[in-house]
């Protein structure tokens, strides 16, 4: 468990601030680059669907937060600035920049409690963990959580459709790649640990179970 701060020390103009300053820094993290950034030639690697991704991650990591008593304030921060650095570095230096950059900005740009900074920097720097969920304070448990779910519903969905254009692949095998969103929620709800975490992992996936049936029943010659 982290440690309890009981005062909000973000407000909703700070968290703006924030947010501006994390779709800015993806932006251009790009701009400069002859590539267009670190692999930007997938359209899921850009400034703006790593954004919109963070994002995602603020709000599902903010609602399990909410419910299972964790700090919100830790977690939403520690959430948007999880892959600030993800276009940048290395995938696997990205969590430990990500959390450099959060400690120059708190410190820098707010009177926030060094205790609190504490807890945001350590969430982004375990958001990469690999092992049980249970062994990571709340908070960071609740980051993790909100990264894995946003790739196993519909934009876990949307984007693996998108590949198949990538992959040349025509819409035949639409059902066999909405099969591995599945099997990789399938798997994502066997690691959440909270309780409402794994709530919406059942509802995405049966959302995602049943957009797969209805293709394999409607699209002649579809196999499962």
């Amino acid at each position: 468990m982290g440690v309890e701060i009981r005062e909000s020390p973000v407000s909703d103009e700070d968290f703006a601030e924030m947010e501006a300053f994390v779709r800015d820094y993806l932006a251009a993290s790009v701009a400069n680059e002859d590539e267009g950034g670190r692999m930007r030639w997938y359209p899921w690697h850009s400034a703006e669907y790593r954004f919109n991704h963070i994002r995602n991650v603020v709000e599902l990591a903010e609602k399990i937060a909410r419910q299972e008593g964790a700090n919100v304030d830790v977690t939403r921060v520690a959430a948007l600035f999880h892959d600030i650095a993800k276009l940048e570095v290395d995938q696997d230096v990205h969590a430990e920049e990500g959390a450099r950059i959060a400690r120059e900005y708190l410190t820098t740009r707010g009177d926030y409690p060094q205790s609190f900074i504490d807890q945001v920097c350590q969430s982004v720097r375990d958001h990469s963990y690999q092992g049980d969920l249970a062994d990571l304070p709340l908070e960071t448990q609740c980051l993790i959580e909100a990264d894995i779910l946003d790739k196993i519903g519909a934009n876990g969905a949307a984007l693996m459709l998108l590949r198949m254009g990538y992959e040349s692949r025509t819409h035949m095998d639409t059902a066999e790649m909405v099969g591995r969103v599945l099997e990789r929620g399938e798997e994502a709800r066997e690691r959440v640990r909270n309780q409402t975490a794994k709530d919406i992992a059942d509802r995405r996936l049966k959302r995602v179970r049943w957009f797969k049936e209805w293709l394999e029943a409607e699209v002649t010659g579809m196999d499962a």
